[in-house]
């Protein structure tokens, strides 16, 4: 493939596999995956790491003010063969995924300040093209002038089962119909918030994998890639 790199947005709905196609996706193409979830976790590790947080709620005034000194950044680690967070230049990978930040990161996403940073901060990692993201908003918003945005979806059954599926073989007791109405009420909710509501750009193209194998999508997507980059 050519030189030329570009901004692919992935949204879609929930279990659909959003994550797993774009982190396969940079993998191929050698891109950066610019993973939003890791960026909230670094502004909770500061936060923990400077004592912005007590019984899980934070000093809000104190993270606001504390964004100013955090700049986040990836990069693609061969020797893993997976996607690095940095921040102000230190690997915090493994620190970002620890049970103490997972058990903090909510309240901090919560925040519309941390929010309108990583937004802000996601669009400088993305100045110089070569980058894959997945989300709710990423075409729409985050991204709108990007040259590849997807849509992936699939029937909320097919979503549903591939959910049992995933939990059954962890050996949870779980019911198909509680899982299906679960689906549909996170599309309900996603597509209606307030904040950052699920929204098919009108130039998206839409990528239903109902019927589809990881392998099949993935060369659908790089097929597309090749499309734009030998215009």
């Amino acid at each position: 493939m050519s030189e030329k790199k570009i901004i692919i947005a992935i949204d879609g709905h929930s279990s659909c596999g959003k994550s797993t196609m774009a982190k396969q996706l940079a993998q191929k193409l050698g891109y950066i995956y610019i993973d939003s979830g890791a960026m909230y976790r670094v502004v909770t590790l500061v936060a923990l790491r400077n004592g912005w947080m007590e019984n899980k709620v934070p000093d809000v005034a104190k993270v606001i003010e504390g964004l100013k000194d955090i700049k986040i950044t990836f990069q693609w680690d061969e020797s893993l063969g997976k996607n690095t967070t940095f921040l102000n230049g230190e690997n915090v990978e493994e620190e970002i995924r620890r049970l103490e930040v997972s058990e903090n990161v909510s309240p901090i996403s919560t925040i519309a300040d941390v929010r309108k940073e990583m937004v802000r901060q996601q669009r400088e990692n993305g100045v110089n093209k070569g980058i894959v993201m997945d989300g709710r908003d990423i075409g729409t918003v985050v991204f709108p002038d990007a040259e590849l945005k997807i849509f992936m979806t699939a029937s909320p059954e097919i979503r549903a089962e591939r959910r049992y599926k995933e939990l059954k073989e962890k050996g949870l007791d779980v019911n198909f119909e509680e899982i299906l109405a679960n689906v549909e009420g996170r599309d309900k909710i996603d597509s209606t918030r307030a904040a950052s509501p699920l929204k098919q750009a009108d130039d998206a193209l839409v990528l239903d994998n109902s019927h589809m194998t990881r392998e099949e999508q993935l060369e659908w997507t790089i097929n597309k890639v090749k499309e734009i980059i030998e215009e």
